[in-house]
């Protein structure tokens, strides 16, 4: 079996090669990357699933074919080679460079975008990569490898630009960590805390827990409507969908009449929420058997009569009363509701949730209210504030949002990463800067010391 060093050595091979291709090919290679998979979008879902058994055909099928389409469109017409930008003011020219060999964590919830992505992101910038798959997404991540590898053949491209650990471990994935010159690493916290020590620059993420807040002057069957796409996408595995609704208090059962006429099941009995909280958690911990399925069979292991074509469970939340495991990341279509007063009560409760799972993530809300977006924005310790749109289908970027298109969202230092926006090619690149002499005339000290 390859060994990860003979891996790196090839790795190094490649990469001396490409970094000398020109930007015309090396954005003709990326956006055949991004076409193969957008092509062969039916095959690798099904086989997404099959293997991993988390979500679902229909929304794995719209996720590959959608971050597809955003990341190239995302890249597209970047300069990420030689010279990209002159300053005139600061006289200062900048260089682009490789990285090196970029060593890529995939996780089990999205191997197919996330390996695209990544070896878009690494290629853009000359760099080549290595990824190693989730134990549990190999051959997904193999057949993704394969039908890549074929495609971008036809235009040259050096031998082992792209690699794929085809049986991983523990070891053999600690291994890549300390060897290759950059990690992106997506998936568990234990995986990403490894990647930090691993002695090498590395890109980790957090966990979402996602709190969406519902002001007093939106169509709130728009706003439901939109919680329930995002939250139920995929049956709850993306980080990005909303885990809390915070709604005003005189609205509320409105609110819950409206989102049950768009496809929730709402559970307000205590001892139902017990039931739902038992089939979730194994103590403190997700039961593996329920992370990606549907909200319907959650509530078969909850032994909780609900019709069969629900597509959330909408969950009366008491911050005082019920177990704190349930506002924390579910990975599953659970959504928790919470009444507040004044809008200052819906950020507490949202920062309140946040402190105990997924700080530096995002957060939604659903408001014409400028002020009021603004005041949540300064006041929560989250990257990404989404007003007025499904967060799942914006947070890593999209048409109608200006983020950054990715699939690894950093969370900053809240939840001890490097960064707090959208990681992209920019991130998996070195910059060489020329310093040319200023010409123009240095300030006075009166100008130096002035407060404009």
């Amino acid at each position: 079996m390859e060994t990860v060093s003979g891996m790196i050595k090839k790795a190094l091979v490649a990469l001396s090669i490409w970094e000398k291709t020109g930007q015309k090919k090396i954005d003709t290679v990326i956006r055949e990357i991004a076409r193969t998979v957008y092509d062969n979008a039916e095959e690798l879902a099904r086989i997404t699933v099959d293997e991993t058994g988390l979500g679902n055909y229909e929304d794995n099928l719209i996720q590959d074919r959608r971050k597809s389409e955003i990341i190239w469109y995302g890249l597209k017409g970047k300069k990420s080679t030689g010279i990209i930008n002159i300053d005139k003011d600061l006289n200062i020219v900048e260089i682009a460079k490789p990285v090196g060999v970029v060593g890529v964590i995939l996780p089990v919830t999205i191997p197919v975008t996330n390996f695209m992505a990544n070896s878009m992101f690494a290629l853009k910038c000359g760099n080549s990569v290595i990824h190693a798959p989730h134990p549990g997404a190999k051959k997904t991540v193999a057949r993704t490898s394969e039908l890549v590898q074929n495609a971008i053949a036809k235009y040259d491209v050096p031998l082992n630009l792209i690699q794929v650990i085809k049986e991983p471990t523990k070891e053999s994935t600690q291994e890549l960590m300390r060897a290759a010159h950059v990690i992106v690493a997506t998936g568990g916290m234990g995986m990403v805390k490894a990647a930090y020590s691993s002695g090498k620059p590395a890109y980790g993420v957090g966990p979402g827990n996602v709190q969406a807040i519902i002001d007093r002057d939106v169509d709130i069957d728009d706003a439901t409507k939109k919680i329930i796409a995002g939250r139920s996408f995929n049956h709850g595995i993306p980080c990005a969908s909303e885990q809390s609704v915070i709604v005003p208090e005189e609205m509320y059962n409105d609110i819950v009449a409206a989102f049950i006429k768009n496809g929730a099941a709402y559970i307000d009995k205590d001892e139902d929420i017990i039931r739902v909280s038992d089939a979730l958690f194994d103590g403190e911990i997700l039961r593996k058997e329920l992370i990606g399925k549907s909200a319907y069979e959650v509530t078969v292991n909850a032994q909780i009569a609900v019709p069969e074509k629900i597509r959330i469970l909408l969950i009366r939340g008491d911050l005082e009363k019920q177990p704190e495991k349930l506002r924390v990341e579910k990975l599953s279509p659970v959504v928790m509701i919470y009444k507040y007063g004044d809008f200052s009560e819906a950020i507490e409760i949202a920062k309140s949730n946040l402190e105990m799972d997924g700080k530096g993530h995002s957060a939604v809300i659903h408001s014409n209210d400028r002020e009021h977006i603004g005041q949540l924005a300064n006041a929560l310790y989250v990257s990404r504030i989404i007003v007025n749109q499904t967060c799942n289908f914006t947070a890593g970027g999209g048409f109608s949002i200006g983020f950054a298109p990715t699939t690894t969202l950093g969370c900053g230092t809240w939840e001890n990463n490097m960064l707090s926006e959208n990681l992209t090619y920019r991130h998996l690149m070195n910059v060489t800067r020329i310093g040319y002499p200023i010409t123009d005339k240095a300030p006075s000290k009166e100008e130096i010391w002035a407060i404009d």
